[in-house]
């Protein structure tokens, strides 16, 4: 008997239906991987699953018990533990108070017994294989470290099935290992893990089966020995699709951006250089710098000394705007903090740094706006009910297709594309692929930071290397190299 099902399960939203009549079963003790492209449903079916969306019809059914209207208790209480892409730990809390959070460690009526907390905490992460100390608040913690924290509450509530929510986006090639080996052990001891991802090659080396969603509707289940790659995106996406990088012809012109000694936000002493027309891929390690280096540059963060030179001349940016004016742009890599107005619709998002040029007199041209959305929805493929659709309700990959548009909208021509298809499946990565393409061959200047190794040896035109705020090296194509790359990456500038 299944430990999970999810039985003819039905969600619809206004304008569209995010799951139509899924039908899904899970063995116990087994990594079973939840695939499909960005708006196929995978996101909303886990909320049904934890309780934390009601479904329109259908039922979840776990360990043969029936469960209709679950609340988010309902699901822990029944075995049911999420991590979500978006972690849900408070941060001014320790790792122990994080992990016994809402449950009773010891003590009297008055309070819990924290020395007994931190003992159990101490446990608990010395059976993930980590050193992490129950008394350390989870803002001192690396991503990586949160996410373990993330996986040591699961443990502690017991649970039998653990949801995981691309669990590798936001961590580091040799982290990504040690959460293989964990989620591997929990399977062992029988606990049913639920993986959903993007990356194809993880799901095979990781994976027992896998069941594909497309446009909310159930296409297959698998058994990852069966199915090579190329069926797996066939289903995926209802059509073949090649994941070889679309080739460019762009030829490079001028330097359009050099920074020259700069020093600030954690970075020192860089210098780089792109071209019109170049592809330039920023590597290193999480912490490495990178994101710190794109803040500085596109104006968000001031520098404390060095110099920036866009499109020939000295420029100190004060803010965003001042360096968007001069046609620098940002697709940060967090989407929804830093990259959109997310209680906001479409076609207020992607107009949003664009309105002082689509108005005349203080007065916004709704005419223009309309164009200028229809133009970037269609250019990009934003899948979307409506252009005033609040953009919290897409999913992932179209909301970060947003903030390309809302850059690309604003006539940036400088573009820093900050982890451009975190987050995306392999159908949009293509689109996104192909867009940077066509903004090379016109022109554009792009810095494409990237922990994807595979995207960064497919789209560069040369890699920069960085180390602890510093540039260990630099790659010409011809160069190119995995092993190097990691080596300059971990500091070995020789």
């Amino acid at each position: 008997m299944p430990i999970l099902e999810v039985s003819r399960v039905t969600k619809r939203y206004p304008g569209v239906t995010a799951l139509d009549d899924v039908s899904i079963s899970f063995e116990k003790g087994e990594i079973h991987a939840l695939m499909g492209e960005n708006g196929a449903g995978k996101s909303t079916l886990i909320k049904i699953i934890a309780g934390a969306e009601a479904s329109d019809g259908g039922e979840i059914i776990i360990e043969g018990e029936s469960h209709r209207g679950m609340t988010p208790l309902d699901a822990k209480r029944a075995g049911v533990s999420v991590i979500y892409q978006e972690l849900n730990l408070v941060p001014s809390l320790s790792v122990a108070e994080n992990l016994f959070i809402g449950k009773k460690v010891g003590g009297s009526f008055i309070g819990p017994d924290f020395k007994e907390m931190r003992r159990r905490a101490a446990q608990v992460m010395r059976d993930l294989g980590s050193n992490i100390k129950p008394e350390t608040l989870v803002f001192e913690l690396s991503t990586s470290q949160q996410q373990l924290v993330e996986i040591g509450k699961a443990i502690v509530d017991n649970c039998k099935v653990l949801i995981m929510d691309e669990p590798s986006a936001a961590i580091a090639v040799a982290e990504v290992e040690n959460m293989f080996r964990i989620v591997r052990e929990l399977r062992d001891k029988g606990v049913t893990v639920v993986y959903i991802s993007h990356r194809i090659d993880e799901v095979f080396s990781l994976c027992d089966r896998v069941s594909i969603l497309r446009d909310g509707r159930y296409i297959t289940t698998e058994r990852l020995r069966d199915i090579d790659r190329r069926g797996l995106i066939r289903h995926m996406v209802g059509r073949e699709l090649s994941e070889t990088f679309p080739e460019r012809r762009s030829r490079m012109g001028e330097i359009a951006l050099e920074v020259i000694s700069l020093t600030g936000n954690g970075d020192f002493d860089m210098d780089l250089t792109v071209r019109k027309g170049e592809v330039l891929g920023l590597a290193g390690l999480v912490g490495a710098g990178r994101t710190e280096l794109a803040k500085m540059i596109c104006g968000d963060v001031k520098p404390v000394s060095g110099e920036i030179r866009a499109k020939g001349k000295s420029r100190r940016f004060g803010c965003v705007s001042d360096a968007l004016n001069i046609g620098v742009g940002l697709i940060p890599e967090d989407r929804k903090s830093e990259g959109l107005f997310m209680d906001f619709a479409v076609d207020w998002n992607i107009p949003s740094m664009s309105f002082k040029r689509l108005s005349r007199f203080g007065v916004v041209n709704q005419k223009k706006v309309e164009a200028l959305t229809d133009q970037y929805v269609d250019a990009l493929r934003i899948k979307t009910p409506s252009t005033r659709q609040v953009v919290r309700n897409l999913s992932g990959g179209n909301q970060q297709k947003v903030v390309v548009a809302r850059a690309l909208a604003a006539e940036a021509d400088i573009l820093i594309f900050d982890e451009p298809t975190r987050g995306i499946d392999v159908g949009a990565k293509q689109e996104i692929y192909r867009l940077m393409n066509r903004l090379a061959e016109t022109g554009n200047a792009i810095i494409m930071i990237t922990s994807d190794m595979e995207e960064l040896l497919g789209m560069s035109d040369r890699i920069a290397v960085m180390y602890e705020g510093r540039k260990t090296g630099e790659l010409a194509r011809e160069a190119f190299s995995q092993d190097r790359i990691l080596e300059l990456a971990s500091g070995y500038s020789v």
